[in-house]
């Protein structure tokens, strides 16, 4: 089965950018659709950006963090990035990539979450 794997979370000041990766192995070939996810003290998990694996990346986003953050995939490296940018405190958090192996369906595969802090 794939496993995922992110990386990428730490401490970055308001306004700031990170770059968060989730790597497949043994590949990303039999993944339909990658998604993230975060999860903060007390709160509820909340997806934040979907791509589709197909001829057209397709991509969604919550409407939070339209505009700041950029899902993207390099199938050559195994690899889904969420790009993060004008961070804000309230996007402190762990952040997951999740995906599935079905073209419809619940996410079946999860990574561990990295943490990300957006503190001055």
């Amino acid at each position: 089965q794939v496993r995922l794997v992110e990386s990428g979370g730490g401490l970055v000041q308001p306004g700031g950018s990170l770059t968060l990766s989730c790597e497949a192995s043994p590949s990303i070939r039999t993944i339909y659709a990658t998604g993230w996810f975060r999860q903060a003290p007390g709160k509820e998990r909340e997806s934040l950006a979907l791509i589709s694996h197909t001829d057209v990346d397709n991509t969604f986003y919550r409407d939070s963090v339209k505009g700041r953050f950029t899902i993207s995939r390099d199938n050559a490296k195994n690899t889904v990035y969420l790009q993060m940018n004008d961070l804000k405190p309230e996007d402190t958090a762990v952040y997951l990539c999740a995906a599935r192996e079905s073209i419809t369906g619940t996410m079946n595969i999860w990574g561990q979450g990295t943490q990300v802090t957006v503190s001055s």
